[in-house]
């Protein structure tokens, strides 16, 4: 689901190679920006800053835990056969958490089909999320009411519909820039080149979130780019920045500053967002086939939810009442999830059919009426089978 390089079968030998990248990938990332490291010590950058109050920095701590809660509620319930799949963001709540809160109200955003933190940031509600992995609608929201596109599956198409609402809303001269969210495996395919050149060309207001998380599918990053993934802009003509992904005060610092250049003018940027899928794929996926343990685990030394909680403890921001009461919060909101997942009624069979058109079309009727034709050649239990 990330790109077509992402289907080939990996060569023997792929684990080594993949922990030796890892190695070189976490150590000392000079052109890195940092505001809080993996052991939760604040730093400054001479180019982003910010200063936060004790509840912001709280409010961003309650976000990614509750984003993680319901991230491991959904991929439950799909090893329970409620959903069909579902992809877990897990290990990349602080790139989604950060940028999200780093939107204004009138600023719309371009998902994937990953971007669960992000929805929460916009106030979607989590269960609406979840129709679509269940299969019972398209999507189960008002993209304009949140200003929240649906989630995008085909891989980076998403970035030309940000690239052209963005000129619309430029020539509406709207006060408001647009965001764009793909991965390091779409950064291969040719919708994100288009988007960089028309956005670049037509001075855009639209932010590039690539969120970097090492693997399309079974291919590391090695296979997508010579270079790191942020130095593309360059050839485009606009900026781009590689931030901590798993660091959520430099994802918030980067990601408003981009966001604020859009709206004033400035044009496109790039972020690249540093960071790790921590588990699979998706739930169809299995990781232990093409990358290794020690990998994973010299990831979670880096976790942004860990760094965060250290952080709030050692400056006192934080006691254990609090931590307790969100651990509650993250039970209900558990609880919710799989209530609402299991009351999601199943939907009318001839409803796929509906809105392909706005006005109607000979084709699509003709194939209603003759998938009706066949549904109602199956006999019922209560017709006697």
């Amino acid at each position: 689901m990330e790109s077509t390089a992402a289907r080939k079968p990996r060569r023997s030998g792929a684990k080594r190679t993949s922990a030796g990248n890892a190695k070189k990938k976490a150590a000392g990332q000079t052109d890195l920006v940092q505001l809080l490291t993996p052991e939760g010590e604040r730093v400054e950058h001479p180019e982003y800053s910010i200063d936060l109050t004790p509840d912001e920095l709280r409010g961003l701590y309650r976000d990614m835990v509750l984003t993680r809660r319901f991230d491991a509620e959904a991929t439950t319930l799909q090893r329970q056969g409620e959903l069909g799949l579902w992809a877990s963001l897990l290990g990349q709540e602080a790139a989604q958490i950060g940028s999200g809160r780093a939107l204004n109200d009138s600023d719309y955003v371009f998902p994937t089909y990953r971007e669960h933190g992000v929805a929460w940031c916009r106030g979607v509600d989590p269960t609406n999320l979840l129709g679509m992995f269940r299969g019972v609608n398209h999507g189960g929201w008002d993209p304009n009411s949140n200003n929240f596109h649906l989630y995008t599956i085909v891989i980076g198409s998403q970035t030309l519909h940000a690239t052209g609402y963005a000129m619309g809303i430029a020539k509406d001269g709207a006060d408001s820039a647009v965001i764009a969210y793909f991965g390091d495996g779409a950064s291969s395919q040719g919708d994100v080149a288009e988007s960089f050149t028309f956005s670049a060309v037509y001075n855009a207001p639209v932010v590039f979130f690539c969120q970097n998380n090492q693997w399309a599918i079974s291919e590391p990053t090695e296979r997508q780019t010579r270079v790191p993934l942020y130095q593309r802009a360059q050839g485009f003509g606009f900026p781009g920045v590689r931030v901590d992904g798993n660091d959520v005060l430099a994802c918030l610092a980067v990601t408003r500053a981009a966001l604020e250049r859009a709206r004033t003018g400035q044009g496109p940027m790039l972020i690249e967002a540093f960071t790790y899928r921590m588990g699979a794929h998706t739930t169809s996926d299995d990781p232990t086939r093409y990358r290794s343990a020690e990998e994973r685990e010299l990831w979670e030394t880096k976790d942004p939810i860990l760094r965060l909680h250290t952080y709030l403890t050692k400056q006192g921001l934080a006691d254990e009442e609090f931590f307790a009461g969100l651990e509650r919060e993250s039970d209900a909101l558990a609880k919710r999830v799989r209530d609402a997942v299991r009351a999601m009624p199943d939907p009318d069979d001839l409803a796929m059919f509906e809105h392909t058109y706005a006005d109607g079309h000979a084709l699509v009727d003709e194939e209603r009426a003759q998938f009706a034709a066949y549904q109602a050649s199956f006999v019922t239990a209560e017709e006697g089978i």
